[in-house]
């Protein structure tokens, strides 16, 4: 299993790549940054922030989780996507996802909502014609490109994981991604999204080893398993503005580190061969709760054979 460490929501910018090289040398695989316009609160930007961690790191992954790729006109994000695999040597994987918790971050970059889908739909091509190399013209819905190259292009096409929890982003997930990454999912739900997602791939000629599962993870640690479910609830609670309470047990992953390594061999077992680990606490217990991660649930999880890494 290969482990992405999420630079945690609210953290300040500014310490992306102090972050960026404490994941490489705790042994994360993945670096990842979402992103959002406007917010409940700080949030960073994808494409910079991992742009700064790729110059303050030189092994590790970087993973954008998610951009939304709504957001932005479909060449313009394809120029970021190959601005940033060359910046960061290679190293770069673009997450998309279409957002929409957030409806006033649309209506201010001019895209309606209900779009949204669409116009993910559209950029996923746009993207796969232009990082391929050569004049590409497109006519779509939304975008409109005559005879025109992307230069440069990255060497290899950078990996696609597409995240979301409904049939919509399953379909894109079937057709575009390398990786399908559901969030707030049990193992049992994971195994069944990606099985549909495994099939409605087999419509479009690719083989189920072409989609590898995944799963975002909103987690805390802590030597008292009491109080890491009472601080990723109030955390959780507080990014998405509404009572997690009900949702904790099924939904998020807390507890003590055998705990987690126990529920993370669950989501492996489900088909899981990548996690996001997102930090999910009170901004003064971050550091902790990253450190015992790394150093009592990380190993353990690949001495009990669960890393494919």
């Amino acid at each position: 299993m290969r482990v992405g460490l999420m630079f945690p929501p609210g953290a300040d910018p500014g310490e992306i790549p102090a972050v960026a090289r404490r994941a490489e040398e705790a042994g994360f695989d993945y670096f990842c940054c979402g992103e959002h316009v406007f917010f409940h609160g700080p949030i960073t930007n994808a494409f910079v922030g991992l742009a700064a961690a790729a110059g303050a790191t030189e092994r590790i992954r970087l993973l954008s989780a998610l951009t939304i790729l709504p957001v932005y006109p479909a060449a313009l994000a394809a120029k970021l996507v190959a601005t940033l695999a060359a910046v960061s040597r290679g190293r770069f994987e673009l997450g998309v996802g279409v957002g929409g918790e957030h409806p006033p971050e649309f209506e201010a970059v001019g895209v309606p909502l209900a779009e949204r889908g669409r116009r993910t739909d559209e950029a996923l091509e746009v993207l796969e014609r232009l990082l391929a190399g050569g004049p590409v013209t497109f006519h779509g819905e939304f975008t409109t490109i005559e005879d025109q190259e992307l230069q440069p292009v990255p060497a290899r096409r950078p990996p696609v994981w597409v995240g979301g929890r409904r049939r919509a982003a399953m379909r894109r997930a079937a057709k575009h991604a390398d990786v399908w990454l559901p969030y707030l999912v049990t193992p049992e739900r994971l195994a069944g999204s990606l099985a549909q997602v495994r099939e409605l791939a087999a419509g479009h000629g690719r083989e189920a080893a072409d989609l590898t599962g995944g799963v975002y993870l909103w987690s805390t640690v802590d030597r008292d398993g009491d109080r890491a479910r009472r601080e990723v609830v109030e955390a959780i609670s507080r990014i998405y503005r509404q009572d997690f309470e009900p949702y904790a047990d099924r939904y998020l992953l807390f507890g003590t580190p055998a705990r987690l390594r126990e529920r993370i061999a669950q989501f492996a077992a489900a088909g899981a061969e990548r996690i996001v680990f997102a930090p999910a606490c009170a901004a003064g217990d971050r550091d902790r709760v990253i450190d015992l991660f790394a150093t009592e649930v990380l190993p353990g999880i690949r001495e009990r054979g669960v890393s494919v890494a």
